[in-house]
């Protein structure tokens, strides 16, 4: 692992959060707020390890804007972002009320502290030094999310977890639960993101409509030359990494999205969906990547 380049990246999701979040406005075009984190995010000298998500009230997760989407931020809205150094990831989200439904927002405004607070005890518990192995077990940390949401009436979501990530790989294969699993796997040295999601529904969530959202499964041949056009800008520009159809169109123009199928169909994009909390529910997010070092825990992204 390159500690100086994931601390780096670490910092830079940090600033380009703080940079961010005074900015948001009820009615503010998702396009904006995208585009805003994604420059911030090159200026500070990173570069975005997946599109920004920007998923409203009972969508969880895999909302990115379209290059013509003219969604405003509304209800309750999760800021989810990463950025990569040489393809070393910090990834971190937080929440915001922007309902004008006195009612509504009351309730976002717990959902938001809850999920706040889940991430906060499972930090402690992570970076505290008695039982030290005990307590950085997988089952431990989703015991500990859990029973923090459920505590102020709210439900966990069961099939949303935090993970492992290595280099140019966001989700490497562990995946840190946000209920008690019963998996007793000891958190081991590595990255990992933590990220609480709590919900008025039943804690599931399925999937929805196509996001735009894609990631480079292989390289096989294809034979349009446009396609194969971007193909190689992928592969070259993103590795492994999720991207989304509005890149490929600042790159490519309206030929892009003709070509994104034309590779989906031929097998050399997995094309992600949003995820839809089953009951309606609304959802608010948290999270924080850590380097979990033998002798200690580093927050990267606080």
């Amino acid at each position: 692992m390159d500690e100086e380049k994931i601390l780096k990246a670490g910092k830079i999701a940090s600033q380009a959060k703080d940079y961010i979040k005074p900015l948001i406005k009820p009615g503010m075009p998702l396009l904006e707020i995208a585009e805003k984190i994604e420059s911030k995010i090159e200026e500070l000298g990173g570069k975005p390890a997946f599109p920004v998500n920007l998923s409203i009230n009972n969508i969880a997760a895999h909302y990115t804007p379209s290059y013509d989407d003219e969604t405003k931020a509304y209800g309750l809205l999760k800021i989810d972002f990463g950025v990569h150094i040489d393809g070393w990831i910090a990834d971190t989200a937080f929440s915001l009320d922007l309902s004008d439904n006195e009612e509504e927002s009351q309730q976002n405004k717990k959902l938001i502290s809850t999920s706040e607070k889940a991430l906060g005890n499972a930090l402690e518990m992570i970076k505290s030094k008695s039982d030290k192995m005990e307590k950085r077990r997988l089952s431990q940390i989703g015991k500990i999310i859990q029973e923090t949401i459920e505590s102020f009436g709210f439900s966990s979501i069961i099939n949303l977890s935090g993970h492992s990530m290595e280099q140019y790989d966001l989700h490497a294969g562990i995946t840190i639960p946000n209920i008690d699993d019963k998996r007793n796997i000891p958190l081991k040295p590595g990255i990992y993101a933590i990220e609480p999601f709590a919900t008025t529904g039943n804690g599931k969530v399925h999937d929805g409509k196509k996001s735009g959202i894609y990631m480079l499964t292989n390289t096989r041949n294809i034979r349009s030359l446009t396609a194969r056009k971007i193909l190689e800008f992928i592969e070259k520009e993103y590795n492994t990494l999720p991207f989304c159809s509005r890149w490929i169109f600042k790159k490519f123009g309206i030929n892009a999205l003709l070509g994104l199928k034309q590779l989906e169909d031929n097998g050399n994009l997995h094309h992600f969906s949003q995820l839809v909390e089953s009951q309606t529910g609304r959802v608010a997010q948290a999270e924080h990547t850590i380097l979990v070092k033998e002798d200690k825990i580093i927050v990267t992204t606080e």
